[in-house]
């Protein structure tokens, strides 16, 4: 590769097929890492000897470590290779799930969730933008719909079948498991994963000596932050409860519970191939239609939690329309982040959207302690409201920057 290479792709000359397919493993194992306890919430809690929400609050712990840790780690190792930290973050993700299942109590698994919090944060600042470098920007919404896949995936087989081994061997083996799993998934990453190089770096061997202005594309890039922040607070304040949600309002038997979160999986999976396939092009009209759907479906949900059909179709919609969203706010945001400023964009977003995850499994606890579960959707509804008109407004900035 030359200096003057405009992008990663000019030496590549297919689709970067097993490059992606590889980070898309990863991203499962990661988003499967995180988001294992919203499954295994009775077997923890009666294990552990805490409650429900003190469970629930390891999802808050994990991703508030990811707010404290992600940019000044992303910003210490700038010049570290990333092929090799992605490996790197894996085998710690392995290590941290490994300490969960041998934890003697629940103080350890605290600080085993804070382990692999780091290691978490450092890899989302990574993936974020790495499949930004593996492909031109008019590709962009196709390879992050592949990457994401994976979370997407994590949420369809990781999580569902993570709950069902847990119900019928312990929760413990669960977490021994996905060790295990990341372990392989290192091995596949340092295989197959395409070393990149940084936008950035090239930009600073070209010329270091001319100061770089002000990069006109922060405030939106901001402002995308912004809205995954909310959007999540919204999402995993009811999420991360949604089991005793399943097995409460609207009477899911606990060994069913399972297949209703496969169900919700596989929906979520369609809405990420709708995202880039169909809407990826159309990033803002993209989160403007899921933004107004996952509203509505939850909803529903919330109207008719009693009438099992009605509250499985609107599960179902809820399960699809979220699954665009990831996905197209991903692509909006790396078409908005010029090409030097996306790593620290990815910094950005992936700090903001734990803000949402911890943010909403702490709230979500908060008011489920208090006894208001019903409350839980009402409080989604509105921060999606909220998200809409942020929406609105970064389309109107972009409109302005481009004028500009």
């Amino acid at each position: 590769m030359t200096a003057s290479s405009t992008s990663p792709l000019a030496t590549v000359p297919k689709f970067p097929w097993v490059g992606l397919l590889a980070l898309a493993a990863a991203v499962f194992l990661s988003v499967t890492s995180e988001m294992i306890p919203t499954g295994l919430l009775p077997d923890m809690s009666a294990s552990l000897g805490v409650s429900e929400a003190q469970v629930g609050l390891l999802v808050t712990v994990f991703a508030f470590t990811v707010v404290v840790t992600s940019t000044p780690l992303t910003a210490l190792t700038r010049r570290w290779p990333r092929h090799g930290m992605i490996v790197g973050v894996l085998v710690v993700l392995g290590l941290s799930n490994l300490l969960t299942a041998f934890s003697p109590d629940y103080a350890w698994v605290v600080a085993s969730r804070i382990i692999g919090g780091i290691a978490h944060g450092m890899f989302w600042s990574i993936v974020g933008a790495y499949a930004g470098h593996l492909v031109p920007k008019e590709q962009i919404g196709r390879a992050v719909s592949i990457t994401l896949g994976g979370g997407t995936l994590a949420f369809v087989f990781g999580v569902p079948l993570g709950t069902f081994a847990g119900h019928l061997f312990g929760w413990r083996l669960s977490f021994g498991i996905l060790a295990g799993l990341m372990f392989v998934g290192a091995l596949l990453v340092w295989r197959f994963l395409p070393a990149v190089e940084r936008d950035e770096d090239a930009a600073g061997r070209r010329d270091r000596s001319i100061p770089r202005p002000k990069d006109r594309t922060i405030p939106t890039v901001i402002m995308v932050c912004l809205i995954a922040a909310v959007t999540m607070i919204g999402h995993y304040s009811f999420y991360t409860f949604v089991v005793p949600f399943l097995t409460g309002p609207m009477g899911v038997a606990a060994g069913d519970v399972g297949g209703l979160l496969f169900i919700y999986g596989i929906a979520g999976a369609i809405g990420l191939v709708l995202a880039g396939s169909v809407l990826g092009p159309r990033p803002q009209f993209g989160l403007l239609l899921a933004l107004v759907v996952t509203g509505v479906a939850v909803a529903g949900l919330a109207a008719f939690a009693g009438q099992p059909v009605l509250a499985l179709i609107a599960f179902v919609i809820w399960g699809l329309a979220f699954g665009a969203l990831p996905p197209l706010l991903q692509t909006r945001l790396l078409h908005t982040s010029s090409p030097a400023f996306r790593d620290t964009a990815s910094a950005l977003y992936t700090t903001s959207f734990n803000i949402g995850i911890g943010g909403g499994a702490l709230l979500g606890s908060l008011i489920f302690d208090a006894g208001g579960l019903m409350l839980l959707p009402i409080v989604y509804i509105v921060l999606l409201a909220v998200s809409l008109v942020l929406v609105l407004v970064v389309g109107r900035m972009a409109v302005r920057a481009v004028r500009a």
